[in-house]
């Protein structure tokens, strides 16, 4: 038991940023100052009760909601790689480019042997 006190500590900490982060509006049964000071004057009895009767419901949800309207994902159409003709044609003038350019060093390294 003798870490029963950090335990406490550590939930009213929590409840403590919990209570201040929470909007005013969707706290429950009380005002929001009120959960307050009773999480500050009342650690244990006060972060249970915030915990059970005042903190918003589906906190959660409407976080995980709040961060997809945010931040929405691009939209491309999804096209197969062998039927898009852009990325035939960019994807062969790579290979082309690699081929040439391993051409020219072969070229380079027999040059360079043949001189030395």
């Amino acid at each position: 038991m003798p870490y029963l006190g950090l335990i406490i500590t550590l939930l009213w900490l929590g409840c403590l940023v919990d209570v201040i982060c929470s909007d005013e509006e969707r706290v429950r049964h009380l005002p929001k100052l009120l959960w307050l000071m009773i999480v500050l004057l009342l650690p244990l009895a006060g972060s249970v009760l915030w915990l059970v009767l005042g903190r918003p419901q589906g906190v959660v949800e409407i976080l995980m909601s709040k961060s997809a309207a945010e931040y929405p994902r691009p939209t491309r159409p999804v096209v197969d790689p062998e039927h898009d003709d852009d990325f035939q044609r960019r994807f062969r003038a790579r290979v082309e480019e690699q081929r040439r350019v391993a051409q020219e060093q072969r070229q380079r390294e027999e040059g360079n042997e043949n001189a030395g």
